[in-house]
């Protein structure tokens, strides 16, 4: 471009390298504070991020309302000393991810789906996590370009849908993740590939032309189910990301979990079902919390879910209004509550 007062060329920006700004990302609750406003809260951390350490793109910090503490975004994010109850009934493993191990990386829950542990690494740590005490350094699905894992697929031919999760899956590099995809080209009896992450949302850039040409050339059934919890989280460059995933052949579904003073009004659920369907995502699953240690200040008691859930069948088209379930350790699927 030359621009018409001094005729000098100016090079267009390029897109920023998602892994730059992962690298970025902001890893101190101190900083993080400070960027907001919100610095005179800093004696009210945990010591240590309560054992679970901070990290969140600056990405996402900049949709985050300065002076509030209770924005829904910081809230999700922000180490809290209730972090450090321990009330009965919340566990290290509440979704017996362990008792459903099947091979390095594999868990093998439900009929049909085999779920891999592809990384151990997210862009954002979310305080809610239900794998925040899972032990990533010994099963990653991905290590030794992903042999034990599409081992355990090729002798299982009843295994029709392959689940990457994580962590984050798409904190691979493009790169890694077409060694699966070439392994997977082996299997006839696999036909569909759903991949669970949150990096569209959080930091969107990840859904570079290197993503979308692989994800294009992907030769089966695809599935991405995002996960985005408040319609603050979700912008331009998240939709535009979410349109490129469409564009590769993508079904894009979104899946939230219901969570105290982020989600848990009627409004707050119907302004997130609008902007994920004008965005092209449908709503999937509304999660009840997973009990994880660390957890207990998010949950939300069963009664007050099913009443947001009537709440908006009253108010939404069927197709937006998300089933409410919980994951039960040892049950066949999702629970419906």
């Amino acid at each position: 471009m030359i621009t018409a007062s001094t005729g000098a060329r100016i090079t267009p920006a390029a897109t920023p390298d998602w892994r730059q700004l992962w690298r970025e990302s902001v890893t101190d609750a101190h900083e993080l504070l400070g960027l907001l406003g919100l610095g005179h809260l800093g004696d009210r951390l945990p010591a240590d991020d309560a054992g679970f350490a901070l990290r969140v793109p600056r990405g996402f910090v900049a949709r985050m309302e300065p002076g509030n503490p209770a924005d829904p975004l910081l809230l999700q994010v922000l180490p809290q000393l209730a972090e450090l109850d321990a009330p009965p009934g919340y566990v290290m493993d509440p979704v017996g991810d362990m008792n459903a191990r099947a091979a390095q990386g594999v868990l093998h829950k439900y009929d049909g789906r085999a779920l891999l542990v592809a990384s151990g690494s997210c862009a954002i740590n979310c305080r809610y996590c239900f794998r925040r005490h899972f032990p990533y350094g010994d099963e990653m699905a991905a290590a030794g370009q992903w042999r034990k894992a599409l081992e355990h697929v090729a002798e299982d031919p009843s295994i029709r849908e392959l689940i990457l999760s994580g962590g984050d899956p798409l904190a691979l590099s493009t790169t890694k993740l077409e060694e699966l995809t070439a392994g997977l080209t082996r299997l006839p009896h696999v036909i569909r590939l759903r991949i669970h992450t949150r990096l569209p949302v959080v930091l969107p850039e990840r859904i570079d032309d290197a993503f979308h040409a692989w994800f294009a050339s992907v030769p089966l059934q695809k599935v991405v189910v995002l996960h985005a919890n408040h319609a603050q989280e979700l912008d331009d460059d998240v939709a535009a990301a979410c349109a490129r995933l469409r564009e590769a052949g993508a079904t894009v579904l979104n899946q939230s979990v219901l969570l105290r003073g982020v989600n848990d009004d009627a409004a707050t659920l119907h302004a997130l079902s609008e902007r994920l369907f004008s965005m092209g995502v449908l709503p999937y699953y509304l999660h009840q919390l997973d009990r994880v240690q660390g957890s207990a200040h998010f949950e939300v008691d069963d009664a007050r879910a099913l009443g947001l859930i009537e709440d908006l069948r009253a108010t939404l088209p069927g197709f937006l209004v998300p089933r409410l379930v919980r994951e039960v350790a040892g049950d066949t699927s999702k629970r419906p509550v």
